[in-house]
């Protein structure tokens, strides 16, 4: 795979189906119960740990002043919550590492 391509949930169904041997409809209902687990657990407030892989959590971002590039205005940035990730130990060492 190239470096700048992505994978996509079909692809990951693709691996699973060559991979397990599975059929399409099997494959893709794996994919999407586990990235529903994973949505679901964050929508509930809980985090996400995939030991070696990286474990998922939200954060609260506080309101703050931006800048619109274009213009220059300064512009009010409203509270948020975002998911950050966190590469696991093993996941670290195979990608940067190395």
């Amino acid at each position: 795979m190239d470096p700048m391509e992505t994978l996509t949930k079909a692809d990951l169904s693709r691996h699973l189906m060559e991979r397990l041997e599975l059929g399409k409809k099997d494959a893709d209902l794996l994919v999407n119960t586990f990235l529903e687990s994973i949505i679901g657990a964050l929508t509930e407030g809980e985090g996400v740990e995939l030991r070696g892989f990286g474990s998922f959590r939200l954060r609260d971002r506080d309101a703050r002043q931006g800048r619109n590039p274009r213009s220059g205005e300064n512009i009010h940035v409203p509270p948020k919550r975002v998911v950050y990730f966190k590469l696991g130990k093993e996941l670290r060492s195979k990608l940067i590492d190395e």
